[in-house]
């Protein structure tokens, strides 16, 4: 017996320690690990998760495979009809089934790194082919190049996150204008889009989610992972052409959403205001430490839109600063890329975990 043979090089995806491995593996207290690696909201869920979670009426009967209550509370969130919605897993889950319904093997899928590894991750396990357009030293895109890769591959999809994991950067309205007239499907991440204004009203004006209803290639990817802390509990969703949505329902998993993320999702939806406030000291908090980076001599912070900064490492190895703040309890993210890797990438905590981040980085010289 073996697997099967297109997995005998298949290149894993490199996820994240988790926090109990971590204090386990180091010997520290939970309380003494700082976990700026992986952009997760430093505040956590609002209370009303909590009183949900524990207080769960039905965790024995399967959920509604249809999610309807929460893509009813979603379309009044977003603004747009629930019958272009559909809830996953996260939105990692969305990725793999978009791929699965629109894919036949070796049709082509547009990467523009350095971003997000499970567009090309997820491309590969469901028999596409990946063709990376680099991104421009400055993290734009660059337009020409894809649109002539588009064109010479009869590329099926082109991925793009906005603000971009893992610089900030986001997509500009000319170049969103440029992609969306490709004969190519755009899927668009927006898994950070609520870092880019203080409210609701702001987050959705710089969202594309509605134009869904009007641009049959768009489909919109969010997340309550990173805005609303619950990237334990695996709650994402999708905006859809509806043309796409009968084969996308036939073909999901019928209890993708657990009780237990469905109701802390809804109760989040239920406290915008907390979530509000939460995201506002984030962002002012982004702003403050790209300051006190600034200040460091051997880091150059790139300007970000997100819930993380990326900074160029000068004079010192950047692998040796990832391990040389994991002695002091702090884990950033280091990428073994060629094009990162003299870059790491730093997850906005609390004031507190900033002064400490700072204190012990002074000291690296």
């Amino acid at each position: 017996m073996k697997t099967a043979t297109r997995f005998n090089n298949f290149p894993p995806y490199t996820p994240i320690e988790p926090f109990e491995v971590l204090s386990k593996r180091l010997d520290l207290k939970p309380e003494e690990i700082i976990k700026l690696d992986a952009n997760e909201n430093p505040y956590g869920p609002a209370p009303a998760v909590k009183k949900v979670l524990a207080d769960l009426p039905y965790p024995h009967i399967y959920p509604d495979p249809e999610s309807r209550e929460l893509r009813s509370a979603l379309a009044d969130f977003c603004g747009l009809d629930m019958e272009y919605l559909l809830a996953g897993a996260g939105a990692d889950e969305l990725i793999d089934l978009l791929l699965r319904v629109i894919l036949e093997p070796g049709e082509t899928v547009i990467n523009c790194p350095p971003t997000f590894g499970m567009y090309s991750f997820d491309t590969r396990l469901n028999f596409g082919r990946v063709i990376e357009v680099e991104r421009k030293t400055d993290f734009s895109l660059d337009i020409p190049a894809i649109k002539k890769q588009v064109i010479q591959n009869q590329a099926k999809i082109i991925f793009i996150t906005s603000p971009n994991n893992p610089d900030g950067s986001i997509l500009s309205d000319e170049d969103f204008n440029e992609l969306i007239q490709l004969p190519t499907l755009i899927v668009l991440d927006e898994a950070y889009i609520e870092f880019t204004g203080d409210t609701v009203a702001e987050w959705q004006t710089a969202s594309r989610l509605r134009r869904v209803a009007e641009l049959d290639n768009l489909i919109v990817l969010r997340t309550f992972s990173k805005w609303a802390g619950l990237a334990g509990l695996r709650v994402g969703y999708g905006a859809f052409p509806l043309w796409m949505m009968p084969t996308l329902w036939a073909a999901k998993q019928p209890y993708n959403v657990n009780v237990a993320g469905n109701a802390a999702a809804l109760a989040s939806l239920g406290s915008i205001a907390f979530l509000e406030k939460n995201i506002q000291n984030i962002r002012q908090e982004r702003e403050r430490l790209f300051e006190k980076l600034s200040q460091i001599p051997y880091l150059n912070p790139f300007p970000s839109f997100s819930n993380f900064i990326l900074c160029e490492v000068l004079g010192i190895n950047a692998l040796d600063l990832k391990n040389e703040l994991m002695k002091s309890g702090i884990f950033i993210r280091y990428y073994q890329t060629t094009r990162l890797e003299n870059m790491v990438r730093f997850s906005v905590g609390t004031p507190d975990q900033t002064e400490i981040l700072i204190q012990v980085l002074e000291k690296i010289l």
